[in-house]
């Protein structure tokens, strides 16, 4: 399987994991090099990312984590896992507070 046909898959403070395409990621990092070495990005993505990307799964997570954004790649993700909470000890445990209902206020 290609390199730009898997997943990077995150798991996020809730306990819940997201998929997102490698190729997002691939795509970012061979514009940001495309424009500073002045050549095409599908130069940069085929000669320089994806042989980088297929050689370490770290370089993916570096490039993801220091140069890209939530935003950049929230539509592009999948939830694979849901959060991992306690609704029972959030329900015994957690900060409440009562309120007037909006319209009465």
């Amino acid at each position: 399987m290609d390199i730009l046909d898997k997943k990077y898959v995150v798991e996020m403070e809730d306990g819940s994991k997201w998929a997102v395409p490698v190729r997002i990621i691939a795509e970012s990092r061979a514009a940001y090099y495309a424009d500073a070495d002045d050549i095409s990005v599908e130069e940069s993505l085929n000669d320089d990312t994806v042989p980088l990307f297929e050689s370490d799964n770290y370089e993916i997570h570096d490039w993801a984590a220091n140069n890209m954004n939530w935003k950049d790649v929230a539509k592009h993700a999948v939830q694979i896992s849901p959060p991992d909470v306690d609704y029972e000890d959030g329900w015994v445990n957690g900060a409440y507070e009562v309120l007037v209902p909006v319209n009465e206020i």
